[in-house]
Protein backbone atom coordinates (compact mmCIF):
# COMPACT_ATOMS: atom_id res chain seq x y z
CA UNK A 1 0.00 0.00 0.00
CA UNK A 2 1.46 3.95 -1.05
CA UNK A 3 0.33 6.10 1.64
CA UNK A 4 0.75 10.08 0.66
CA UNK A 5 1.40 12.55 3.58
CA UNK A 6 1.08 16.08 3.05
CA UNK A 7 3.13 18.76 4.50
CA UNK A 8 3.47 22.52 5.07
CA UNK A 9 5.84 24.93 5.68
CA UNK A 10 5.22 27.32 8.55
CA UNK A 11 6.83 29.92 11.28
CA UNK A 12 9.05 27.38 13.57
CA UNK A 13 6.85 26.50 16.67
CA UNK A 14 9.19 28.54 19.19
CA UNK A 15 9.90 31.39 17.22
CA UNK A 16 8.37 34.69 18.93
CA UNK A 17 6.19 36.15 15.52
CA UNK A 18 6.64 39.93 15.28
CA UNK A 19 4.27 41.95 12.78
CA UNK A 20 5.54 44.20 10.12
CA UNK A 21 5.83 47.96 10.84
CA UNK A 22 3.14 48.72 8.24
CA UNK A 23 0.67 46.15 9.59
CA UNK A 24 0.57 44.30 6.44
CA UNK A 25 1.89 41.23 7.49
CA UNK A 26 4.00 38.74 9.65
CA UNK A 27 7.37 39.82 9.38
CA UNK A 28 9.20 36.81 7.80
CA UNK A 29 12.67 38.93 7.98
CA UNK A 30 15.34 35.79 9.18
CA UNK A 31 12.95 33.60 11.01
CA UNK A 32 13.51 30.21 10.92
CA UNK A 33 10.87 28.00 9.23
CA UNK A 34 9.77 24.31 9.82
CA UNK A 35 7.87 21.87 9.22
CA UNK A 36 4.42 22.15 10.71
CA UNK A 37 4.03 19.73 13.91
CA UNK A 38 0.78 18.69 13.32
CA UNK A 39 2.69 17.39 9.61
CA UNK A 40 5.03 15.98 11.79
CA UNK A 41 2.76 13.16 13.33
CA UNK A 42 1.16 12.16 9.86
CA UNK A 43 5.19 11.95 8.45
CA UNK A 44 5.84 9.23 11.61
CA UNK A 45 2.40 7.81 11.30
CA UNK A 46 3.27 6.67 7.81
CA UNK A 47 6.42 5.99 8.20
CA UNK A 48 5.57 3.47 11.42
CA UNK A 49 3.33 2.07 9.30
CA UNK A 50 5.79 1.13 6.94
CA UNK A 51 8.46 -0.13 9.12
CA UNK A 52 5.41 -2.53 10.29
CA UNK A 53 5.28 -4.31 6.88
CA UNK A 54 1.52 -2.20 6.34
CA UNK A 55 2.66 0.37 3.34
CA UNK A 56 5.58 0.15 0.64
CA UNK A 57 6.06 3.76 -0.25
CA UNK A 58 5.84 6.57 1.75
CA UNK A 59 5.30 9.93 -1.03
CA UNK A 60 5.90 13.01 0.86
CA UNK A 61 3.95 16.35 -1.08
CA UNK A 62 4.17 19.97 -0.23
CA UNK A 63 2.43 22.75 -2.18
CA UNK A 64 4.62 25.90 -1.61
CA UNK A 65 7.37 28.18 -2.58
CA UNK A 66 10.77 26.70 -3.75
CA UNK A 67 12.06 27.22 0.09
CA UNK A 68 9.27 24.48 1.02
CA UNK A 69 11.31 21.73 -0.40
CA UNK A 70 13.82 21.91 2.56
CA UNK A 71 10.60 20.33 4.59
CA UNK A 72 10.44 17.70 1.78
CA UNK A 73 13.77 17.35 2.32
CA UNK A 74 13.44 16.65 6.08
CA UNK A 75 10.50 13.87 5.64
CA UNK A 76 12.77 12.32 3.27
CA UNK A 77 15.39 12.24 6.00
CA UNK A 78 12.53 10.54 8.84
CA UNK A 79 11.68 7.83 6.33
CA UNK A 80 9.80 9.02 3.40
CA UNK A 81 10.44 6.90 -0.31
CA UNK A 82 10.46 10.49 -2.59
CA UNK A 83 8.77 13.59 -2.43
CA UNK A 84 6.63 15.49 -4.97
CA UNK A 85 6.78 19.85 -4.70
CA UNK A 86 4.06 21.73 -6.38
CA UNK A 87 6.00 24.49 -6.67
CA UNK A 88 3.74 27.81 -6.39
CA UNK A 89 6.25 30.62 -6.68
CA UNK A 90 5.15 31.38 -10.30
CA UNK A 91 1.66 31.79 -9.56
CA UNK A 92 1.64 33.49 -6.07
CA UNK A 93 3.67 34.90 -3.63
CA UNK A 94 1.15 34.74 -1.09
CA UNK A 95 0.27 31.84 1.07
CA UNK A 96 -1.89 29.07 -0.69
CA UNK A 97 -5.34 28.83 0.57
CA UNK A 98 -6.82 25.40 1.68
CA UNK A 99 -9.63 25.02 -1.01
CA UNK A 100 -6.00 25.68 -3.38
CA UNK A 101 -4.19 22.97 -1.31
CA UNK A 102 -6.68 20.75 -1.46
CA UNK A 103 -7.48 20.75 -5.49
CA UNK A 104 -3.80 20.54 -5.98
CA UNK A 105 -3.75 17.29 -3.40
CA UNK A 106 -6.88 16.06 -5.06
CA UNK A 107 -4.87 15.83 -8.69
CA UNK A 108 -1.98 13.92 -6.77
CA UNK A 109 -4.28 11.81 -5.16
CA UNK A 110 -5.86 10.54 -8.60
CA UNK A 111 -2.68 10.59 -10.17
CA UNK A 112 -0.84 8.21 -7.42
CA UNK A 113 -3.50 6.35 -6.13
CA UNK A 114 -2.47 6.08 -2.46
CA UNK A 115 -4.26 3.33 -0.39
CA UNK A 116 -4.21 5.63 2.37
CA UNK A 117 -3.86 9.76 2.72
CA UNK A 118 -2.62 11.45 5.88
CA UNK A 119 -2.54 15.29 6.46
CA UNK A 120 -1.77 17.36 9.82
CA UNK A 121 -5.34 18.39 11.21
CA UNK A 122 -4.54 21.96 10.83
CA UNK A 123 -1.23 24.23 10.22
CA UNK A 124 -0.30 26.46 13.40
CA UNK A 125 0.30 29.78 10.82
CA UNK A 126 -3.83 30.06 9.97
CA UNK A 127 -5.26 27.02 11.74
CA UNK A 128 -8.01 26.46 9.32
CA UNK A 129 -8.16 22.58 9.84
CA UNK A 130 -9.90 22.85 6.41
CA UNK A 131 -7.06 21.10 3.87
CA UNK A 132 -7.98 17.41 5.20
CA UNK A 133 -11.82 17.83 4.76
CA UNK A 134 -11.95 19.56 1.54
CA UNK A 135 -9.29 16.58 0.10
CA UNK A 136 -12.05 14.09 1.43
CA UNK A 137 -14.59 15.52 -0.41
CA UNK A 138 -12.70 16.64 -4.05
CA UNK A 139 -11.90 12.77 -4.08
CA UNK A 140 -15.56 11.26 -2.48
CA UNK A 141 -12.98 9.42 0.00
CA UNK A 142 -14.04 8.34 3.74
CA UNK A 143 -12.61 10.31 6.18
CA UNK A 144 -10.97 10.25 9.62
CA UNK A 145 -10.02 13.12 11.08
CA UNK A 146 -8.48 14.63 14.20
CA UNK A 147 -7.06 10.85 14.91
CA UNK A 148 -5.23 9.48 18.14
CA UNK A 149 -5.24 5.88 16.77
CA UNK A 150 -4.85 4.03 13.24
CA UNK A 151 -5.27 0.67 12.79
CA UNK A 152 -5.01 -0.96 9.36
CA UNK A 153 -6.67 -4.42 9.09
CA UNK A 154 -8.22 -6.47 5.91
CA UNK A 155 -8.43 -3.53 3.94
CA UNK A 156 -10.23 -0.81 6.32
CA UNK A 157 -8.67 1.10 8.51
CA UNK A 158 -9.95 1.98 12.23
CA UNK A 159 -9.62 5.38 13.00
CA UNK A 160 -10.07 6.41 16.61
CA UNK A 161 -11.13 10.13 16.74
CA UNK A 162 -10.87 12.81 19.28
CA UNK A 163 -13.82 14.74 19.83
CA UNK A 164 -15.59 16.89 22.36
CA UNK A 165 -17.15 14.28 24.27
CA UNK A 166 -13.99 11.87 24.01
CA UNK A 167 -13.13 9.87 21.70
CA UNK A 168 -15.00 7.98 18.83
CA UNK A 169 -13.67 5.08 16.65
CA UNK A 170 -14.87 4.71 13.01
CA UNK A 171 -14.10 2.33 9.98
CA UNK A 172 -13.26 3.42 6.87
CA UNK A 173 -12.53 1.34 3.55
CA UNK A 174 -9.27 1.92 2.14
CA UNK A 175 -8.43 4.59 0.04
CA UNK A 176 -9.58 7.07 2.64
CA UNK A 177 -8.48 10.01 4.23
CA UNK A 178 -6.89 10.67 7.44
CA UNK A 179 -6.02 13.97 9.57
CA UNK A 180 -3.86 13.54 12.58
CA UNK A 181 -3.98 14.72 16.26
CA UNK A 182 -1.52 15.60 18.86
CA UNK A 183 -1.85 12.14 20.91
CA UNK A 184 -1.17 10.08 17.21
CA UNK A 185 2.25 9.40 18.03
CA UNK A 186 5.58 11.17 19.04
CA UNK A 187 7.22 12.42 15.93
CA UNK A 188 11.49 10.66 15.80
CA UNK A 189 14.33 13.08 15.09
CA UNK A 190 16.26 12.75 12.22
CA UNK A 191 19.62 11.27 12.38
CA UNK A 192 22.63 12.85 10.26
CA UNK A 193 23.30 9.71 8.09
CA UNK A 194 19.74 9.67 7.41
CA UNK A 195 19.56 13.59 6.19
CA UNK A 196 22.64 13.02 4.23
CA UNK A 197 21.03 9.93 2.47
CA UNK A 198 17.71 12.29 2.08
CA UNK A 199 19.48 14.44 -0.47
CA UNK A 200 19.65 11.49 -2.59
CA UNK A 201 16.57 11.09 -3.01
CA UNK A 202 13.53 10.92 -5.37
CA UNK A 203 12.59 14.63 -5.48
CA UNK A 204 9.88 15.33 -8.73
CA UNK A 205 8.53 19.06 -9.19
CA UNK A 206 5.43 20.10 -10.60
CA UNK A 207 3.59 23.22 -11.54
CA UNK A 208 -0.14 23.94 -10.49
CA UNK A 209 -0.88 24.43 -13.93
CA UNK A 210 0.44 20.71 -14.80
CA UNK A 211 -2.23 19.72 -12.60
CA UNK A 212 -4.64 21.38 -13.74
CA UNK A 213 -5.67 23.61 -10.76
CA UNK A 214 -5.35 27.53 -9.40
CA UNK A 215 -3.74 27.99 -6.38
CA UNK A 216 -4.02 32.20 -6.30
CA UNK A 217 -5.37 33.46 -3.35
CA UNK A 218 -8.47 34.59 -3.64
CA UNK A 219 -8.97 36.26 -0.03
CA UNK A 220 -7.45 39.75 0.55
CA UNK A 221 -5.04 40.63 3.74
CA UNK A 222 -5.98 44.16 4.70
CA UNK A 223 -4.07 44.32 8.38
CA UNK A 224 -2.42 42.38 10.94
CA UNK A 225 -2.43 43.16 14.44
CA UNK A 226 -0.48 41.70 17.38
CA UNK A 227 -2.22 40.41 20.04
CA UNK A 228 -2.74 43.22 23.31
CA UNK A 229 -0.34 43.12 25.43
CA UNK A 230 -1.38 40.88 29.30
CA UNK A 231 -1.71 43.20 32.23
CA UNK A 232 -0.04 43.18 35.52
CA UNK A 233 -2.56 41.27 37.85
CA UNK A 234 -3.38 42.62 41.40
CA UNK A 235 -4.58 40.78 45.00
CA UNK A 236 -7.22 41.58 46.71
CA UNK A 237 -7.66 41.17 50.09
CA UNK A 238 -11.44 40.20 50.65
CA UNK A 239 -14.08 39.11 48.75
CA UNK A 240 -16.23 42.02 48.47
CA UNK A 241 -12.43 44.17 47.72
CA UNK A 242 -13.06 41.18 44.75
CA UNK A 243 -16.58 41.81 43.54
CA UNK A 244 -16.21 45.62 43.86
CA UNK A 245 -13.56 45.80 41.12
CA UNK A 246 -15.01 43.16 39.06
CA UNK A 247 -18.03 45.46 39.17
CA UNK A 248 -16.72 48.80 39.16
CA UNK A 249 -13.50 48.54 37.11
CA UNK A 250 -13.89 45.56 35.30
CA UNK A 251 -16.85 46.15 34.21
CA UNK A 252 -17.55 41.68 34.12
CA UNK A 253 -20.40 41.98 36.63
Amino acid sequence: MKILIALKRVIDYNVKIRVKPDHSDVDLTNVKMAMNPFCEIAVEEAVRLKEKGIATEVVAVTIGPKAAQEQLRTALALGADRAIHVDTSAETDERVESLGAAKALAKLVEEEQPGLTILGKQAIDTDNNQTGQMLAALTGLPQGTFASEVVIDNGKAQVTREVDGGLQTVELSLPAIVTTDLRLNEPRYAKLPDIMKAKKKPLDVKSPAELGVEVASKIKLLKVEPPAERQGGIKVGSVDELVDKLKNEAKVI
